[in-house]
Parts: structure tokens; C-alpha cells; sequence
């Protein structure tokens, strides 16, 4: 017997719900320049309980080639990043904006 998801009811294989949650999400991207000039991308909005939030940290740092890290449901991402990370999560199916 296949297992079904305990939000929608579908069977796993075809379950919808974290592609819903990626279109109903506000994400915002934007830079902030911390400590000796350098600059931080930092991108919020991303609901923790619907995303897996930790691997989507893991792609953008590998897409974007730079360190970084997750920290009270924001990520933050050594350097500047706007664009190639709105471009990525566009990519994922988020709706992003960058600021």
C-alpha cells in the first residue's frame, strides 16, 4: 500500500503540496553590507514548515558558488548574490523579489 500525505491525501509519488507552497510564498531578496564592507545576500520569507529549508540553503550555496548560512529562517549568503539567487529560486517555482 502506498503512503499518503498527511496534508493533501495523495499518495507520496504525486503529492503537490511543497510545489503550492513554493508558489504561495512571498520570498525577498536583498544585500546588507556587515562587518569591514563586506557584503551579505540575505533572503527571508521562506516558511520553515513547508520548505525544507536546510537543503534549500545547501543549493544556493552550491549554485552560487559562495559560503553561508541559515539563521532564524532567513539564509544568508557571503558576497552579492541578488540575481543569480532570484533567478535560481524562479527556477526552483518560488515567486521571488528582489529589493
Amino acid at each position: 500500500m502506498a503512503e499518503v500525505c498527511q496534508k493533501c491525501g495523495l499518495p507520496t509519488e504525486i503529492c503537490v503540496c511543497e510545489e503550492i507552497a513554493r508558489e504561495q510564498q512571498r520570498i525577498q531578496i536583498y544585500s546588507v553590507a556587515r562587518r569591514y564592507g563586506k557584503m551579505v545576500t540575505i533572503v527571508e520569507g521562506i516558511d520553515p514548515t513547508d520548505i525544507d529549508i536546510g537543503h534549500l540553503t545547501t543549493e544556493l550555496k552550491n549554485r552560487c558558488a559562495c559560503g553561508g548560512t541559515q539563521k532564524d529562517g532567513k539564509i544568508e549568503l557571503q558576497g552579492e548574490h541578488r540575481q543569480k539567487v532570484k533567478q535560481v529560486l524562479e527556477n526552483m517555482g518560488f515567486n521571488a523579489e528582489v529589493k
